[in-house]
């Protein structure tokens, strides 16, 4: 059986300011189950938002996507587990979980296929320091 290491050691030696492992507060106006506004046919998968005070490489606030949540939230406080950079120059992506929550990049692209699968990236996740 894999054997887990405390999310306080999994953030040794990231670089100052790299978003992997910090704490975030967000607003949800993404909810799950709710509709894309340009695709409408396609639902939200997870729950999505923003961090309030931090800009996205885009100028808009910081998008992040919320797994290990089961139903619809309007805010979530939890860790940042992956950092989902958009070959598309559109900045990006942080996937957020609760406290102590770890995922597997699989895992993790799994889950946010439906919120994701119009972006093409790479993805870094805490896990990868597992």
């Amino acid at each position: 059986m894999k054997q887990y290491q405390p999310l306080e050691s999994l953030t040794d030696g990231l670089p100052a300011g790299d978003a992997l492992g910090m704490r975030v507060r967000v607003t949800v106006d993404r909810p799950m189950g709710s509709r894309r506004p340009r695709n409408p046919e396609t639902l939200y998968p997870v729950n999505c938002g923003h961090v309030e005070g931090i800009v996205g490489g885009d100028g808009a606030p910081q998008n992040v996507c919320i797994l290990g949540v089961k139903g619809p939230v309007r805010q979530f406080t939890g860790r940042v587990i992956a950092v989902i950079h958009r070959a598309d120059g559109c900045g990006e992506e942080w996937v957020a979980a609760p406290e102590g929550m770890v995922m597997f990049e699989p895992e993790i692209r799994a889950a946010m296929h439906g919120a994701e699968q119009f972006f093409q990236g790479s993805c870094r996740c805490l896990s990868e320091k597992v």
